[in-house]
């Protein structure tokens, strides 16, 4: 079947979500966190990359309003951008979502779904902005959208973060919540083309922030501003991640990450941060 074109202008039903410290806790540890702020109830501090977990359920709508098959999406890009500079230890918030764009990228169709996060209250909280490619879908003549940017500068990296994901790192990350069988199911993998199951591309989205935090903002979480990343290849649990980020300008630095066997896996990337 194909996708629905029709889909782009699309506002999906509203999604209340709410939160409290225990998981803001899993979380943190789901994306590799150690550091005290991070992991203990007395310092605790909310890693701006959680932003992610409230709007997961509305990813998983959209795709049933564009009727793309669960087999033949990736996740393309993924931006946050935050409205608040400090995320709350707990909350009830209220998410809603419209598919923004659908480009043909020839051998697959792209579609946006971009949803804003408020508290229950009507507090700002953070955007998300989804980039979903589905295998097979493209040929139709639409267009093409926007070239990637955010191109590492010919010159090595100011700072590097080496990493390595646990063997289990999936299995704690989709505790918070995105629990597609692809990451923990080896028969769902390798029907998907996967020799085994990978980890979420969303919990080394987080993992390359924690990078950031910890090189240009002192694991100050109130200094992330927005942060923007294209998923190149996958991660296998246990794989070891190498972050490389150049600076550019005041509060800018482009990032890309790879595994030790030298596969790109997170590339175009970009974070906006504060002094």
């Amino acid at each position: 079947m194909a996708i629905n074109l029709n889909a782009k202008g699309k506002k999906l039903e509203p999604l209340k979500f709410s939160w409290k410290p225990k998981d803001i806790l899993l979380y943190n540890i789901g994306i590799g966190a150690t550091e005290l702020p991070f992991v203990y109830e007395t310092q605790l501090k909310v890693i701006p990359t959680f932003a992610v977990v409230p709007t997961l359920p509305l990813l998983a709508a959209s795709l049933s309003v564009v009727k793309a098959s669960p087999m033949k999406v990736l996740h393309g890009e993924q931006t946050i951008v935050l409205k608040t500079p400090k995320l709350p230890l707990e909350a009830e918030t209220v998410s809603e979502a419209t598919v923004t764009d659908i480009f043909d990228k020839g051998k697959g169709a792209l579609y946006r779904l971009h949803t804003t996060t408020k508290t229950a209250a009507g507090e700002e909280l953070f955007d998300n902005i989804f980039s979903i490619f589905v295998r097979g879908e493209g040929g139709f003549g639409g267009e093409k959208g926007p070239e990637a940017g955010n191109n590492p500068p010919a010159r090595d990296p100011d700072a590097v973060v080496q990493e390595a994901t646990l063997p289990v790192q999936n299995l704690i990350y989709r505790l918070s919540g995105d629990i597609n069988p692809l990451h923990i199911d080896p028969n769902f993998a390798k029907l998907a083309g996967f020799p085994r199951p990978i980890l979420h591309g969303l919990c080394t989205f987080g993992f390359v922030a924690r990078a950031v935090l910890k090189t240009f903002c002192n694991n100050d979480p109130a200094k992330l501003k927005s942060y923007e990343v294209r998923f190149r290849d996958v991660v296998y649990p246990g794989d070891t991640l190498t972050t490389s980020m150049w600076k550019e300008g005041e509060g800018r630095v482009i990032l890309q990450a790879k595994t030790q066997d030298g596969r790109t896996v997170i590339a175009n990337a970009a974070a906006m941060f504060s002094a």
